[in-house]
């Protein structure tokens, strides 16, 4: 079994920073790709960022371009979510996803964390 744990989320003033984490543990064999997603109350969730782990290229959606940035350390199985430059309709629940293969007879990894919310407001 795999866990996801994040961290990071809170209240935020517009123009403020605020930095997400996300710890795998468990039964993991390997991690292909880390990401971070959002849900707006109301909204369908949507991929905030997106990053390959071997090479570390990454992907963001056009909203959070120039001012997110997301980052990975292997060794520790995280993803992390540097934000700066929030704006209020930056206000959602963040989840994080883990794909990759599970320890357990190489099965396929697709783990998302509890979700963790970040509030952008005056």
């Amino acid at each position: 079994q795999v866990q996801l744990v994040e961290s990071g989320g809170g209240l935020v003033q517009p123009g403020g920073s605020l930095r997400l984490a996300c710890a795998a543990s468990g039964s993991i064999f390997s991690i292909n790709a880390m990401g971070w997603y959002r849900q707006a109350p109301g909204k369908q969730r949507e991929l905030v960022a997106a990053i390959i782990t071997r090479f570390g290229s990454t992907n963001y959606a056009d909203s959070v371009k120039g001012r997110f940035t997301i980052s990975r350390d292997n060794a520790k199985n995280t993803v992390y979510l540097q934000m700066n430059s929030l704006k209020p309709e930056d206000t959602a629940v963040y989840y994080c996803n883990v794909k990759g293969r599970t320890g357990l007879n190489l099965d396929a990894l697709d783990a998302w964390g509890q979700g963790t919310l970040v509030t952008v407001s005056s």
